[in-house]
């Protein structure tokens, strides 16, 4: 068997390191002339990063990243509504790391060049289009810099692992039309700076509406700093209207985020001069898409962000296109027909990554801060006084148990 994977981000080389464990050929076609660490950063969960350490990730993984020990819960005044330990110190059986979204993805490329080959992964490739027989899947390229040229792969099935502005996904659905907006505008940047709480935790301040999100991504430069990625989430627009427009690429301006970087005290952290301090730094709308009625069309089907983007709420995004990458695989290998794996892919993962979709537009686990925001706006004296510990809990947990992370017993607090 073979696959075509259209896409050379976290969930497409994942897919081509699995499919090759279980003894499948797999080629990438990325339209980037190189797969370069690029983004800012992200978490990666336990039952995401168990897969990863079962390909023998994990070292590496170490390497480039934090393991991230607590999880706190703030008012925008830095008081605390929650707090749990995660990954290995919450009794996991592997860690949950805080990384560079470019590192994760340039360990998962490395393994795949280095057990695939560096055929496996063509670059400078734009999907100009695809049909399907009986037989297979043959899908036409074009080189990305010239528009024009490129090249023909034949295969058995083909993964859209293309991202929230997949080709293969608009195929299927011409008629989708852009990217659903929730109105907040993000900023993200990171910086060398000293190490907060234990120099392994992340704090998350403020409800859906305002956020400051704040965490380690990798040991720092001196004893006693720390690369530390920033994220402050502001609702700026109406939802109702379209998003602006989108780039990674599109840096942000200082005179826009620091106003709204000066709502938020942080016990410890110097907010503004870190953002100061951090040089270039990125701007784009929060936007995800409405879930799919099928992502599966004979022998192709879609993987990751092509197939459920969502809010960058409750560390998922990444880690549910590393589960989907296990699914697909798993299943190829037990099927009679790869007609059959991808069906049955798209029946166990489209209606569980459809739910945490909609949960995220809720606000996921972070929907606790809103909860005690919306009951006491100017802060508290005792967080128990305005939302018991039960309650808080269960907000907490309903997410965890259906994103099939690991739920051990928080911390009271």
């Amino acid at each position: 068997m073979k696959a075509i994977i259209i896409g050379g981000g976290i969930g497409g080389l994942s897919l081509a390191l699995m499919l090759h464990a279980r003894g499948i050929a797999a080629t990438v076609y990325e339209q980037a002339s190189e797969i370069r660490e690029v983004g800012v950063g992200i978490n990666t969960l336990p039952h995401a990063i168990r897969e990863l350490a079962e390909l023998g990730l994990l070292p590496a993984l170490d390497a480039v990243a934090i393991r991230t020990r607590e999880l706190v819960y703030m008012n925008r005044f830095g008081q605390t509504v929650w707090r749990e330990l995660r990954g290995l110190h919450a009794g996991a059986p592997v860690p949950q790391f805080s990384i560079h979204r470019g590192r994760l993805q340039g360990v998962i490329r490395d393994a795949v060049v280095e057990r695939l080959g560096p055929d496996a992964i063509r670059t400078g490739r734009r999907l100009q289009g695809f049909l399907q027989d009986e037989g297979g899947v043959t899908a036409h390229f074009a080189d990305a810099r010239l528009g024009e040229g490129g090249e023909t792969a034949r295969a058995d099935i083909l993964i859209g692992a293309d991202g929230i502005h997949s080709t293969v996904r608009a195929h299927y659905f011409p008629n989708q039309g852009g990217p659903r907006w929730n109105g907040v505008q993000m900023w993200r940047g990171a910086c060398d700076w000293p190490a907060f709480l234990d120099g392994e935790s992340m704090i998350i301040a403020g409800g859906m509406a305002g956020k400051l999100v704040l965490y380690p991504i990798a040991e720092g430069k001196n004893p006693g700093t720390r690369l530390t990625n920033w994220v402050v989430n502001i609702r700026t627009g109406d939802p109702a209207k379209p998003p602006p427009k989108e780039a990674w690429s599109k840096a942000g301006r200082l005179e826009d985020v620091l106003p709204f970087a000066r709502r938020f005290t942080v016990p410890g952290v110097d907010i503004l001069a870190l953002i100061q301090a951090s040089g270039t730094f990125w701007e784009y709308p929060m936007c995800d898409r409405d879930p799919l009625p099928r992502w599966s069309h004979g022998r192709v089907t879609l993987l990751g962000d092509a197939a459920h983007p969502m809010y960058p709420v409750g560390s998922n995004g990444a880690s549910q296109a590393i589960l989907d990458a296990r699914c697909l695989a798993d299943l190829l290998v037990k099927a009679e027909h790869p007609r059959h794996a991808l069906a049955a892919y798209e029946a166990l993962r489209l209606p569980a990554t459809a739910e945490i979709v909609a949960m995220n537009r809720g606000g996921g686990p972070e929907r606790v801060i809103d909860a005690v925001e919306a009951l006491a706006p100017n802060g508290f004296d005792d967080v128990e006084r305005v939302l018991p510990y039960g309650k808080r809990e269960q907000i907490v947990k309903a997410y965890a148990g259906k994103t099939v992370l690991p739920v051990a017993q928080p911390a009271k607090g």
